[in-house]
């Protein structure tokens, strides 16, 4: 049985690793440098995607972690932190 440092470590592993996924998604997909892409940078706003930008985005999302994210919600996610949030209560669901 894992202790609570190991589950805690474990965590905060997967958290990045969702984080430089995701990361690389947004960067690829905008065609803007990955060191631009941080938590609070709003896609639209701060990297120029227009909306046939942001679908493709959360069709990338959807594809890289398999998951389903319903037109609502995906109009919600206009940060790497709020794709974040949302693709970790997904992945918790499986």
């Amino acid at each position: 049985m894992e202790t609570y440092i190991e589950f805690i470590e474990r965590i905060l592993r997967m958290a990045d690793n969702i984080f430089e996924r995701v990361q690389d998604i947004v960067a690829q997909q905008l065609g803007v440098d990955k060191t631009k892409v941080t938590l609070k940078a709003n896609f639209a706003n701060d990297l120029g995607a227009d909306s046939l930008d942001t679908v493709e985005l959360v069709m990338a999302i959807e594809e890289e972690f398999s998951i389903e994210i319903p037109d609502e919600d995906a109009e919600k996610i206009a940060t790497l932190d709020q794709a974040i949030q949302f693709i970790e209560q997904a992945v918790s669901k499986k």
